[in-house]
């Protein structure tokens, strides 16, 4: 049997010493999570970030660097997700949009809220974006690499 992980993107974006995070329902619960979603299909995951966050958030999104790509196991549901998280800048927020359904809202909260409210988390994934953010850890977007799939002709790369 072929098995697939779940591909997410997530953003971390910090202002004025705070993170935006959004407050969404997920399993019965009200959680605390980074702007983040599923890969769509025919979707790089640059687009899909900035899809997620404007979705979520109503702010556009410009991702400058990947901060990490995360595996998690996540027992109770036997799911595996793997998120590539992006760090990047937010734009004006367009007040006519409407959040996804399951988003309450988005806020601003300071890093320490990750600590002090460990179990509001939707996932461990959460903390540790915001871990690797701090500690500074920032990729080049050009580590990620689309190929076309281009039928019948042979990639020919250029230097």
């Amino acid at each position: 049997m072929l098995w697939k992980p779940n591909v997410t993107v997530a953003a971390v974006i910090e202002q004025n010493d705070q993170f935006l995070f959004v407050e969404e329902h997920a399993d019965g619960r009200t959680v605390l999570n980074q702007p983040a979603g599923h890969l769509e299909k025919g979707e790089s995951l640059e687009d899909a970030v900035v899809r997620e966050v404007l979705e979520e958030t109503a702010y556009p999104f410009v991702p400058r660097a990947l901060i990490g790509v995360y595996r998690w196991q996540h027992a109770a549901k036997d799911l595996t997700f793997l998120r590539v998280c992006f760090a990047g800048e937010i734009g004006a927020l367009d007040t006519s949009r409407t959040l996804d359904a399951d988003i309450i809202r988005a806020l601003w909260l300071p890093a320490d809220v990750v600590n002090r409210q460990a179990e509001r988390l939707r996932s461990p994934l959460v903390a540790r974006c915001v871990h690797d953010f701090q500690a500074g850890k920032r990729y080049p977007l050009d580590i990620l690499c689309d190929i076309p799939d281009v039928p019948n002709n042979p990639v020919i790369f250029e230097e």
